[in-house]
């Protein structure tokens, strides 16, 4: 039996300016397929390869497949669902699949959407994949794919939902087929080598109404980081990777498990650079390790600092304060790691006065790096449903954190871009002049010199923050910016989407209030992982919280 994942070709210019991203979750589907017999599985990668239509067409056709697999993030899911349009009809036999974060709670839409897809899976993939996969090849597809827990399809006209899947027990037995993907293509741009991103944890222990990572994976768990350091090593040898970022959205959580990693680094003496993303509150917490933290080879950290102004910080519900966001930033950099400071902007309130406060105290804290993302509720959050109607656009394929969804109160959206880029210009080019090229010597300064290189290089192309397509060319362009919205795409109606986990978490409580905690952004809080949390996470891969229940799907 043949199987054909693909990777849709979406871009946005965001993340991507800094390289080829390596698609991770076709190699760890790809590595629980192979485990249970199925060896026959082809990749195409269109994002990477820049993939048009009628050539993707006679790829699917040559592969022949029995499967055909894609998966989407919110912004991607309209090139998913024509990837999966174009194999059907190619192959009107394939199995047509997807997955991801979209569809595992948007999946009543997307399946009235787009009927030739032949089933969702919701959540995590590896287990509900081969369970699909074993059914098409034992020829019990589709008669037997009510037994197959956390799957979505269409059936007589209606979507049904089967009983949400469990998560998988044992984490560490996950094993990736790296070998799946041209590492050739995959080239970080700052260093130019070969880049990974390699899961350390799945999911979060805290339930941030803005987040869908603690939906989707449900329970916290976390690898054995010997096993994590046994994957980075066979990266760095088999495939030729020269630096890694880390998958968690907060690998700093677990700060024993996360010690233990740096230290096997150090141990082996693996020599890698490698980056992550985490909380103000936990390097404060680990000041005395960032010295550990660089020995081990991370040389990035970007910072969930959000909002310069604390009304803002209030605003996201996030317990750190100016100055706290401020000396994590020098304590960074004093260890020789470089910092890069997140900001979060067009919300409604957002004006010329604010903006331009986030500049003036990123010049103030003195980040290595600075970035200016636009809001973006994801439509299956619970604070996209609080936000009602001051969200006006559902063209999906814009929720991409560079075009402003939310339209300010105080300006359009092109005055709001256009601002946005002077900010960008006015930092860097302080940068390039100023910092950068006197950055001491060693890692630290050929890294930021790759960073600007990355800039210029998207800029000059004309990728960066996606300003080829909106026709922006500078202040005097900016009352012709056109976002091009889709108008016609809906609002999807509530009963549409599903908003409820598996999980069984209670409510967080404040330890000095005795009060269910607010939500908050990533980058803040001063919550931290208990030594119970720790010992839960210690003693996988048996998990407690771990309920399977049947009216509910998972993100």
């Amino acid at each position: 039996m043949r199987i054909l994942f693909i990777h849709p070709n979406y871009h946005s210019g965001g993340a991507e300016i800094a390289g080829n991203w390596p698609p991770a979750w076709v190699a760890y589907l790809s590595g629980s397929l192979k485990a249970n017999g199925f060896t026959d599985i082809r990749f195409i990668d269109a994002m990477t390869n820049d993939i048009d239509e009628e050539r993707l067409a006679a790829m699917i056709a040559e592969a022949d497949p029995d499967i055909v697999g894609c998966t989407a993030i919110t912004p991607s899911i309209y090139k998913a669902e024509r990837v999966l349009e174009i194999a059907k009809s190619v192959k009107p036999s394939a199995v047509t699949v997807l997955g991801g974060v979209h569809a595992t709670f948007m999946y009543r839409q997307v399946l009235s959407e787009a009927p030739y897809i032949d089933a969702i899976v919701r959540g995590e993939g590896e287990e509900i994949m081969t369970a699909l996969a074993r059914a098409v090849a034992e020829g019990r597809w589709p008669a037997d794919r009510a037994k197959i827990k956390g799957l979505a399809y269409g059936e007589n006209g209606k979507v049904v939902a089967t009983p949400a899947a469990p998560t998988v027990k044992n984490f560490d037995a996950i094993a990736a087929d790296w070998s799946i993907l041209d590492w050739s293509k995959y080239i970080y741009i700052p260093l130019g080598v070969r880049v990974a991103i390699p899961n350390m944890a799945r999911g979060c222990p805290f339930t941030c109404s803005f987040c869908s990572q603690w939906k989707f994976w449900r329970d916290y768990r976390i690898r054995d980081p010997k096993k994590v350091v046994d994957e980075i090593e066979t990266l760095k040898r088999d495939h030729g990777v020269g630096f890694f970022i880390l998958a968690d959205e907060e690998p700093t959580i677990n700060r024993k498990k996360f010690v233990a990693f740096c230290e096997e680094l150090i141990r082996r003496d693996v020599n890698i650079l490698w980056g992550i993303n985490t909380r103000v509150t936990d390097i404060l917490r680990d000041e005395e390790l960032l010295p550990l933290y660089r020995k081990a080879g991370l040389i990035h950290v970007s910072l969930g600092t959000e909002a310069a102004a604390q009304l803002k910080l209030d605003l996201f519900n996030k317990e750190t304060t100016v100055a706290q966001n401020k000396k994590a930033i020098e304590l960074l950099r004093k260890a020789g790691i470089v910092v890069e400071a997140q900001f979060i902007v067009g919300l409604e309130n957002e004006t010329a006065e604010t903006l331009e406060e986030t500049y003036k105290m990123a010049c103030d804290w003195a980040p290595d790096l600075a970035n200016w993302s636009m809001y973006t509720p994801w439509p299956f959050s619970d604070l996209f449903k609080e936000l009602g109607d001051k969200v006006e656009i559902f063209d999906y394929e814009k929720y991409n954190f560079v075009t402003p969804i939310i339209k300010p109160q105080a300006m359009d959206r092109g005055e709001l871009l256009d601002r946005v880029m002077n900010n960008y210009r006015r930092f860097y080019m302080k940068k390039a002049f100023f910092s950068y090229p006197w950055a001491g010597s060693g890692q630290r300064r050929r890294y930021l010199l790759g960073c600007l290189k990355a800039f210029l290089k998207a800029g000059f192309e004309r990728k960066f923050y996606d300003l080829g397509k909106v026709d922006y060319w500078g202040p005097q362009s900016r009352k012709k910016v056109h976002f091009d919205f889709d108008r016609s795409r809906q609002r999807a109606e509530d009963t549409e989407v599903e908003w409820q986990t598996t999980h069984n978490r209670k409510p967080r409580v404040s330890v000095s209030a005795g009060n269910a905690a607010a939500p908050m952004a990533c980058g803040g809080g001063k919550d931290q992982m208990t030594e119970d949390m720790e010992a839960v996470a210690d003693a996988l891969p048996t998990p407690a919280r771990t309920p399977e229940r049947a009216d509910a799907a998972v993100h």
